[in-house]
């Protein structure tokens, strides 16, 4: 059973236009022209800084140097994306454009420092793909049996 939708996630879609996504648009989200915000969200039981970002990332879309999309990635879509994108911590936001990869804000930070990272990485380049997180089992553990 899926957890419903944290109020403040549904606020950022429904006030603040971020587009949520699913796994029949995430591809054409990601690839569209121009620069983009992935927000990899999570159970707020478990990950209580998930209600931070969703209050964050609009500010930090107004804030930022430059223009930027934002998507939201629920749960199930943002755990099978995140070893692609190179997500260790959720909650995380990973920046994109043109579909190529600018890099990851994992966690929550202060604002100065999100914000000069969240700068920095829409002036940078972008690569063709994130490093990919490899999941590692301990031996012994039923997954590598």
């Amino acid at each position: 059973m899926t957890a419903p939708e944290p109020p403040l996630v549904t606020r950022l879609v429904e006030k603040h236009g971020a587009a949520r996504l699913d796994e029949a648009g995430f591809e054409a989200f990601a690839a569209a022209p121009g620069e983009a915000a992935l927000f990899f969200t999570e159970d707020p039981v478990r990950f209580r800084e998930v209600l931070d970002v969703a209050v964050i990332l609009p500010e930090l879309a107004a804030a930022a140097t430059r223009r930027f999309r934002m998507g939201v990635l629920p749960p199930p879509l943002a755990n099978a994306k995140a070893a692609t994108y190179g997500v260790r911590r959720w909650p995380a936001l990973v920046f994109l454009r043109d579909g190529l990869w600018l890099g990851n804000v994992e966690g929550l930070r202060d604002w100065a420092e999100y914000l000069a990272t969240v700068n920095a990485l829409l002036e940078g380049e972008a690569r063709a793909a994130a490093p990919r997180v490899i999941p590692v089992a301990a031996a012994g553990s039923p997954s590598c049996a």
